[in-house]
């Protein structure tokens, strides 16, 4: 998941005739939340890195040692120095975020951060990490 300072607009209830003002960041400054749900002993794992390349997934991974990682067709995901870490990798079909776990994870975090404004990206990764740590 990328994480940055790049805010969003949500939608919000207000009373009719009334003007909703909403704050928005405007940081071109981004973190990557590498996130691992493993089912069977309802555990969460997290890695930040600073930018998606193999290069800096494949240290992470080796380090956790899963059993099976499920990715999604992003290109960085289907290399060939993943493709030599141990345990069994499952690409899945497009337009299937539902079959991976980590997703909703991921949604779940959006949900819970998006639509406030941080001093900075590690106060934004810290609210992250927090929710995070929550969820188990």
């Amino acid at each position: 998941m990328r994480l940055g300072l790049l805010g969003q607009v949500r939608r919000v209830l207000a009373p009719r005739g009334v003007k909703v003002v909403q704050r928005v960041q405007r940081a071109y400054r981004y973190a990557y939340l590498l996130l691992a749900v493993i089912p069977a002993i309802g555990q969460l794992r997290w890695h930040w890195i600073p930018r998606m390349k193999q290069e800096q997934l494949k240290p992470v991974l080796e380090q956790w040692a899963l059993a099976i990682n499920v990715w999604d067709g992003a290109g960085v995901h289907r290399g060939r120095t993943l493709s030599e870490l141990s345990g069994r990798r499952i690409i899945q079909p497009a337009y299937s975020p539902e079959l991976n776990p980590a997703e909703r994870v991921f949604e779940e975090v959006r949900r819970a951060i998006e639509g406030k404004v941080y001093p900075s990206l590690e106060h934004k990764r810290l609210a992250a990490e927090q929710f995070l740590t929550a969820c188990g």
